[in-house]
């Protein structure tokens, strides 16, 4: 399949390029901030007003987070050298596991100065995410960056910096299992069960979906060209979502068990 050719800059505005990529950012901090707005039916110890005060702390935790996190996951060597590269975000290089490092903290802080129980928060908030990481990973797909590892497959795309063999759309696929289906899956627990009073149990399911979506999309994905693969051929994205997996796990047998001895 041909891949569609797509100006990475959307428009501009005078001298500033506005980029897909910067407006998937935008999109997907206020996808959350509205349909977080919406859950505060489904969440009665959480109200709106929360939500808006901790928007900006998402805001920095995503961004500080997700930068750092690729700093020092995925290329450590090149910053440590040449540190004030770290300030230059226009370059690229932002890491999911270290964003939600950064948010992770940012809620740890922001429940403990407000009192609000970490878990009854998190249960919340983490139902919108899924929406931000469908709008990155077209953003990523639109870039030509982040592409799959070769293939004989009819979809098999030649992306512009991918060499002359068609390679797997890896970044639809992601945005397929992070974004669509994790989206769908919380959202059914949010609206049409009893999940919200399982507390943590939302959590850990957002938690365990996306490990196990990054899991098998690595699969499909070809590993960053300066890292490569690792022993039994994992990539850094694997290594890095096997513990995401693990915690979720933990929290949702926790709900589970609570719920059992409540």
């Amino acid at each position: 399949m041909p891949f569609p050719q797509i100006d990475p800059v959307a428009f501009h505005l005078g001298p500033l390029a506005v980029h897909w990529y910067g407006l998937a950012y935008v999109a997907g901090i206020l996808g959350w901030w509205q349909y977080s707005l919406l859950l505060t039916k489904k969440f009665p110890l959480v109200d709106k007003k929360m939500i808006d005060d901790f928007l900006v702390w998402a805001i920095v935790g995503v961004i500080l987070g997700g930068r750092l996190g690729y700093v020092f996951f995925y290329n450590p060597g090149k910053y440590l050298a040449n540190p004030l590269e770290i300030f230059e975000v226009w370059k690229g290089g932002m890491a999911f596991h270290g964003g939600l490092l950064g948010v992770i903290v940012a809620t740890a802080i922001y429940t403990y100065r407000r009192r609000i129980y970490f878990l009854n928060f998190s249960d919340l908030a983490c139902c919108g995410v899924p929406i931000g990481l469908f709008f990155g990973r077209l953003a990523n797909f639109i870039n030509g960056e982040l592409y799959g590892r070769i293939t004989d497959s009819p979809w098999g795309m030649i992306f512009p910096n991918g060499g002359p063999l068609p390679r797997y759309p890896s970044q639809l696929y992601e945005a397929f299992l992070e974004g669509i289906m994790l989206f769908l899956l919380l959202a059914y627990g949010a609206f049409y069960t009893r999940w919200p009073q399982c507390r943590g149990l939302l959590t850990g399911i957002f938690l365990a979906g996306y490990g196990v979506g990054r899991i098998i999309a690595e699969c499909y994905r070809e590993a960053d060209a300066f890292i490569g693969y690792f022993q039994g051929g994992l990539t850094m994205g694997q290594l890095l979502s096997f513990p995401v997996l693990i915690c979720g796990v933990f929290l949702i047998v926790r709900a589970l068990l609570r719920k059992e001895n409540a």
